[in-house]
């Protein structure tokens, strides 16, 4: 797998979206990745299936368990208030799978690009833990530490990495969390209005 540090956003969404599967999220559904076939959904569902991850194929459940021990990891790190910490936690995540940063066009007369590679033996929890360190030191050095954070809605435990120009964003799920209060404000409105 080939993953280019100037795309940031595609590892932090990645790293979003997998710490928002976990049981203690999804209070009301439980676990996301339930299965190797839930994994390959999730794969699919960010254009990893049979993108980058050359092992996205057919998702094993050791593979499903490593997964699930990154997620962990990841969140450790978008969690943590320390940007050294950080750093080197993402760091660490990025050095798995024999990865090594290499300057590449991206085509025979594109600009020089920098990426990290990993080795072919690479495990899908490896080649996702480069692509989400990538993201994560990417958002760090391009936008700031700052723009790691928790859920602002009461009802939820998620956690995203914020990769919007404004950097305004509240919820680890606009749609969903936002929505979710938006619509009880409303009610609340009309209630106080009645």
């Amino acid at each position: 797998m080939k993953v280019s540090f100037s795309n940031y956003a595609l590892g932090a969404g990645v790293a979003t979206s997998l710490v928002n599967t976990a049981p203690e999220v999804r209070r009301s559904t439980g676990e996301a990745l339930r299965s190797p076939g839930d994994l390959a959904r999730f794969l699919d569902e960010h254009g990893l299936s049979p993108g980058p991850l050359k092992s996205a194929a057919r998702p094993t459940g050791d593979d499903l368990r490593q997964v699930h021990a990154l997620r962990g990891e990841i969140r450790d790190i978008m969690d943590t208030h320390a940007e050294d910490h950080a750093v080197d936690a993402a760091n660490g995540v990025l050095a798995r799978a024999g990865s090594r940063p290499v300057l590449l066009r991206n085509a025979e007369d594109g600009p020089w690009q920098w990426h990290v590679v990993t080795s072919q033996q690479a495990s899908l929890a490896e080649e996702l833990a480069v692509l989400t360190g990538a993201g994560m030191l990417g958002v760090i050095h391009t936008l700031s530490h700052s723009r790691f954070r928790a859920c602002t809605s009461s009802t939820c435990e998620g956690m995203f990495i914020d990769t919007s120009r404004a950097g305004r964003r509240r919820y680890c799920t606009p749609d969903v969390c936002g929505n979710r209060l938006n619509v009880a404000n409303h009610r609340a409105r009309r209630r106080a209005g009645a």
